[in-house]
C-alpha cells in the first residue's frame, strides 16, 4: 500500500493494527532469543507489550524516525479513543505514547516496510527490552 494510502487511516485504527504487529515482534524476539517454558514466555510479553513499555519505547526512536514515521506517531498521540479511560498501571501520557507507538508499527506494517519495522523493533528491543 502505497504511503498516502495508509495515511488515509484514523490513527487509532493503525494502532489497532500495530497492537498485533508489534506484540507478534515481542513474541518472536523472545521465543527465539530465550528458551523457557510457555508461562514464563507469556509473563515476559505482556510485560514488554504494557503502555509503560511502548512509551518508552516510543520516546526511545523518535531520533531515529523519518518525517512520514515522525507524522503518523504525532497523529497517534494525540488521538483521543473517546472513552476517556485508560489502561490499568497506566497513566494518560503513557497511553498516548504507546498509542503512537501502535500506529506507527501498523503503518508500516500497511506499507510493508518490513525492513524499517523490523529496524525499529531492533533498537528498542536491544536499549528497551532485552534487560
Amino acid at each position: 500500500m502505497e504511503k498516502r494510502d495508509a495515511n488515509q487511516y484514523s490513527p487509532l485504527a493503525l494502532a489497532f493494527l500495530g497492537d498485533a504487529v508489534y506484540s507478534q515482534l515481542v513474541r518472536e524476539r523472545l521465543l527465539l532469543e530465550s528458551n523457557m517454558p510457555v508461562g514464563k514466555l507469556h509473563s515476559a510479553a505482556v510485560e514488554r507489550v504494557c503502555a509503560h513499555y511502548q512509551a518508552q519505547a516510543a520516546e526511545l526512536i523518535e531520533p531515529y524516525l523519518t518525517e512520514d514515521e515522525a507524522a503518523v506517531m504525532r497523529r497517534g498521540r494525540n488521538a483521543h479513543t473517546g472513552s476517556g479511560t485508560t489502561p490499568k498501571n497506566s497513566n494518560p501520557i503513557e497511553y498516548h505514547k504507546a498509542t503512537s507507538l501502535e500506529a506507527l508499527f501498523g503503518w508500516l506494517e500497511l506499507t510493508k516496510a518490513e525492513e524499517r519495522k523490523q529496524e525499529l523493533f531492533d533498537i528498542i528491543y536491544r536499549q528497551c527490552m532485552s534487560a
